[in-house]
């Protein structure tokens, strides 16, 4: 089977958030108020939400469960505290991964003096329940993929200069995502907050069309 490329475009995202709050939050998934049942999912992924936190900022303490959550910060300091008992700060190039299971509150707040940016995603486990669990890996490398065994996904992260190739992960279910700078890919022309959906991936190359292009790949096997 060819593989079969859906563009969703920055400006489709969902708004949300609450501006009074210093909260702007662009949902690329049917999310909250904004329903969607053409748009729940794909692979996995059942979110791709990118928060923008003004100094101060934050969503209070919360309940998940079932999910994975996996973060990646674009700019600023996300501090996060969970009912597990795990107390961090999260920067830019760190991965940091909750995984609810049968539940577990959790609080995100920008404690520091700049704004913060940052992307998080979550992912429907293959099995559910289970013990919460948090990890938090430093500095992660564009050689060194994430894996997330319980939702069959692994994250790569690449980051590009201007004309530098990187071939997509063949996979059931691949979803790009322009973080900053601009790519083209298989003829489509990214830029940031866009995203490619593709199914069935398979040869397929990415080509920074910028410098200091960043990309977040997700490689999910079928289900």
């Amino acid at each position: 089977m060819d593989d079969v490329i859906d563009v969703r475009r920055a400006d489709e995202r969902y708004p949300g958030g609450d501006a009074t709050a210093g909260i702007a939050s662009r949902h690329a998934f049917s999310f909250g108020p904004h329903y969607d049942p053409d748009n729940l999912r794909f692979g996995a992924l059942l979110a791709c939400n990118e928060e923008h936190l003004a100094p101060g900022a934050g969503f209070d303490e919360h309940p998940h469960s079932h999910t994975e959550i996996v973060t990646w910060v674009v700019e600023g300091e996300l501090t996060h505290r969970d009912t597990a008992g795990h107390e961090t700060v999260v920067r830019a190039g760190d991965v940091q991964r909750l995984s609810s299971a049968a539940g577990v509150r959790h609080l995100e707040r920008n404690d520091g003096s700049v704004p913060l940016t940052f992307v998080q995603m979550w992912l429907s486990p293959l099995q559910p329940g289970g013990d919460p669990s948090y990890e938090i890996v430093r500095g992660i490398a564009d050689s060194t993929p994430y894996a997330v065994p319980e939702a069959g996904a692994m994250l790569h992260v690449r980051r590009l200069t201007a004309g530098e190739r990187t071939a997509v992960p063949d996979g059931a279910y691949v979803y790009v995502h322009v973080v900053r700078g601009e790519v083209d890919l298989a003829g489509e022309h990214l830029r940031p907050g866009d995203a490619a959906r593709i199914t069935d991936a398979r040869g397929i190359d990415a080509v920074a069309a910028s410098s200091d292009t960043e990309l977040l790949v997700w490689e999910m096997a079928a289900r």
